[in-house]
């Protein structure tokens, strides 16, 4: 009997092999759900889009944008997390909902198990924006003023527990320079009290909105979180050329798969995914407001994500983060 059990089970185990082969050899043969973590009209948002009308042409079957915005991405990325593991549902989010959210509020999937990383995308440099409140002209102006005048300068960020936050809270243990903290729900108010003065500065990614507000006057950046300057912003210093090397910070973009969603259709989809990259349509739209093309292997995603959710385990800790 055990040796009818143990060919049973090298049985099954051989079949379940060759039906997932065949499932990745049909793949796709139905429409493929796109979940995007934002709102409409975002950067994110157009790229994804973008993105997807590439795959559909790519893979002769409909790419089909779905926007679950809410929880600093973690809606959507929960939504991919309890979806079937066959391709046909993928996810587009920046990697905090899987390497920041989890350290810094309740999340409903376990970041570890219940997503695949498929490929990265793209990295947003977060600019810091000084509004037409600040006198300064420089980012050293923002640590000299507010060690001056300790809470003077304001400083604004879409949210508790953001890598705009994050940046903050490693400019403030670096310098010591007593910064006071504006944290906002979302984007959209952010900006608009940024036109009106109501803080000095802010940190934010790069956008459409942002680049045109720029372009018009009404806003400045004096500093960016990125590898290197960036093309639109030759003129702006990157935190780390300025002393701030733990600030340098950027939100990496990518796309995510169901946790058990086999490695061959987790590998088809990357390569898909290369290929688009690299197309006109897509990478132009990437690069007019500042955005990076990335792209890679799913293994390459996979380690950085890891190296990402142990080093913001410890920022948060050593700075005491916490979400709403």
């Amino acid at each position: 009997m055990p040796i009818l059990a143990a060919l049973a089970l090298a049985g099954a185990a051989s079949l379940t092999a060759t039906t997932v082969a065949q499932a990745a050899d049909a793949y796709p043969s139905k429409p493929i759900r796109l979940i995007v973590a934002y709102p409409t009209g975002g950067i994110s948002d157009t790229v994804a889009r973008a993105l997807a009308d590439r795959l559909s042409a790519q893979m002769g079957a409909s790419v089909v944008v779905e926007n679950r915005a809410g929880a600093g991405g973690s809606i959507g990325i929960d939504a991919v997390a309890k979806a079937a593991p066959d391709g046909y549902t993928i996810g587009f989010a920046s990697t905090s909902p899987v390497t920041l959210n989890p350290h810094v509020g309740r999340v409903n999937y376990d970041p570890q198990h219940d997503i695949a990383p498929v490929m990265s995308v793209m990295y947003s440099p977060v600019l810091v924006i000084a509004t037409q409140s600040f006198t300064g002209q420089s980012f050293q102006d923002l640590i000299t003023q507010s060690r001056a005048k300790p809470g003077s300068v304001r400083w604004a960020t879409s949210g508790l527990g953001t890598v705009g936050h994050v940046m903050l809270e490693q400019v403030k243990a670096k310098s010591k320079a007593d910064v006071t903290l504006i944290p906002y729900k979302g984007g959209g108010q952010q900006m608009n009290d940024a036109l009106g003065g109501q803080f000095e500065v802010m940190s934010t990614n790069a956008s459409p909105q942002l680049t045109g507000q720029m372009q018009a006057g009404k806003l400045r950046a004096i500093a960016v979180g990125a590898p290197k300057r960036i093309e639109s912003l030759p003129n702006v210093p990157t935190m780390a050329e300025l002393g701030y090397q733990k600030a340098n910070l950027t939100s990496t973009f990518g796309v995510f798969a169901p946790g058990k969603t086999p490695a061959a259709i987790v590998n088809r989809l990357n390569a898909e995914l290369n290929k688009a990259l690299t197309s006109p349509e897509v990478r132009e739209r990437l690069l007019r407001d500042g955005e990076v093309p990335t792209g890679g292997t799913a293994a390459q995603f996979a380690a950085a994500i890891h190296t990402e959710y142990d080093d913001n385990a410890r920022i948060v800790k050593e700075a005491g983060i916490k979400a709403d």
